[in-house]
């Protein structure tokens, strides 16, 4: 047994060890890591963190037990099984495929490698859609502009992007809740809903508030935005903001601005709310600045926020956009070690 041990965890795939009895013999290391378990062996209870409160084998759910299905088929049969398994765990559900073999006395089950191939090139094909979504490097005219974007997992929920509609430079900015593949999903929706054709940012955060009501998702979901219209011939800002709890920031002369509006987040919360635009003036070079709260609420390992202080005090060191964001990225790689959300900013020389 010592030996298939050292085998087991020299493997990178989750793998576990359960008798006739359905007692669990061993976890290797894998299969502790995706489970959240120090458990080396015990029950099915022990080493899934599972969370009924009847003794394994013993309770009304054990019966429709993914993992004890799985091992009393083979059992029952030649000593194989092999199937998909969605389980909870500490982080979550987990989906995954395993494969059960005689081990001797024993039986093994480890996760199929080929699933985890598969979902790997499922990701990595979201990954690339999503990449595709992002705005080009710069603008091919109007308003130069310059943006980072750092999602914390393969697939991320922020949303930036900037466009020109009728001659004029729009920039817009979406924080959706949650992270992940959802998170994902959810980014997607907001850019194929977004109207660009829409000259006004209020009316276009309207319009995707609406069709994002006829999804009917629960009070969970919901997507922080901001939305500016750079007016060259005025020298004004258009802007709306929907729940966008991260400011929109004017570099000018005078200091740095920050610019907030109280409204809700598009979501299911006020039926039919309509934004309002509000406008700024600005002069020649003035720095305009949008960012999520993944950049201001990023935490060091002392618990310390970067908060919106930081930020400004990189903005007004900056003599231009892309300097901007340069500097805010080398200064929060600085400041955390780790992202735990989405970094997203965007940045326009005026």
């Amino acid at each position: 047994m010592n030996l298939y041990k050292e085998v087991l965890n020299s493997i990178p795939t989750a793998a576990i060890v359960v008798d006739k009895n359905m007692r669990v013999r061993y976890t290797n290391r894998a299969f502790r890591s995706c489970f959240h378990s120090v458990r080396v062996r015990g029950t099915l209870k022990d080493v899934t963190d599972c969370r009924e409160e009847e003794s394994c084998g013993g309770g009304v759910k054990c019966a429709y037990c993914p993992m004890r299905t799985l091992f009393s088929d083979a059992m029952r049969g030649d000593g194989t099984a092999f199937r998909n398994l969605i389980m909870r765990s500490a982080e979550g559900n987990l989906n995954f495929r395993i494969k059960v073999t005689p081990l001797g006395k024993f039986y093994l089950g480890v996760v199929d490698n080929a699933y985890e191939t598969e979902i790997a090139r499922e990701m990595y094909s979201a990954q690339d859609i999503q990449q595709r979504l992002l705005p080009p490097a710069n603008a091919g005219g109007g308003t130069h502009y310059s943006f980072m974007y750092i999602p914390c997992r393969e697939i991320g929920g922020d949303l930036p992007d900037v466009y020109e509609t009728d001659g004029e430079t729009m920039g817009f900015l979406a924080d959706v809740s949650g992270k992940g593949i959802s998170a994902g999903m959810l980014s997607a929706f907001v850019k194929a809903g977004w109207d660009r054709s829409e000259p006004s940012p209020a009316k276009a955060l309207t319009g995707l508030n609406a069709k994002f009501q006829e999804l009917n998702l629960d009070e969970t979901s919901y997507v922080t935005a901001v939305a500016v219209r750079i007016d060259r011939a005025r020298s004004e800002i258009r802007y709306s903001v929907a729940g966008h709890n991260a400011p929109m920031l004017l570099k000018s002369a005078l200091g740095i601005d920050e610019i907030e509006m109280n409204a809700p987040p598009v979501s299911n919360w006020i039926p039919g709310y309509t934004y309002e635009d509000r406008a700024i003036g600005y002069r020649m070079g003035d720095i305009l600045a949008l960012v999520t709260d993944g950049v201001t609420e990023c935490r060091n390992a002392a618990g310390e926020l970067f908060s919106i202080e930081r930020v400004e005090d990189v903005l007004q060191k900056s003599e231009n956009a892309e300097r901007f964001i340069e500097r805010l990225k080398a200064a929060l790689r600085e400041f955390c070690e780790t992202f735990e959300d989405d970094i997203t900013a965007i940045a326009f020389d005026l």
